[in-house]
């Protein structure tokens, strides 16, 4: 569900399936079964603030992952304790993801479960800087979503 606005923003995303795929990447890359990571489904003006402030771009995008156990720049803010199976936060903008859908002529249902699937392997690390990193997560993301029913 959405965290802002109404709730008729997810109205048409398959939540359940969304959830299937992201729990099969999970059992794929051998992340541990309490591990907890939260997916919010928003709109194209938070993810510009989120991308204005964490990554100096003022636009907006489609994901923005933020890993919970990367080493913070600021050392004042540390994950609290208790905390250490917390992967992180996935953002998605269902606007955009939309756009994308209709651009890509499939249905937002896989363009949201693509999204999501790529801000998981940021939390886990993966990149696609390098052409050799973006072949490799672009392999590995094609293998979950074929993973998940």
């Amino acid at each position: 569900m959405s965290r802002w606005g109404p709730a008729s923003l997810a109205a048409g995303v398959d939540l359940a399936r969304l959830e299937t795929v992201l729990q099969a990447g999970a059992r794929m890359l051998k992340v541990p079964d309490q591990t907890v990571t939260v997916l919010t489904l928003t709109g194209d003006a938070h993810l510009q603030e989120y991308n204005r402030r964490y990554r100096g771009l003022d636009e907006p995008t489609d994901v923005l992952a933020f890993a919970a156990q990367e080493k913070p720049a600021d050392q004042r803010f540390q994950a609290p304790p208790g905390t250490e199976l917390w992967l992180g936060d996935i953002v998605i903008s269902l606007p955009r993801a939309r756009q994308q859908a209709r651009e890509a002529h499939h249905p937002v249902n896989d363009e949201v479960r693509l999204l999501a699937v790529h801000g998981f392997l940021h939390l886990l690390g993966y990149d696609h800087a390098e052409p050799d990193e973006e072949t490799a997560m672009t392999a590995l993301t094609n293998k979950i979503l074929k993973a998940a029913p």
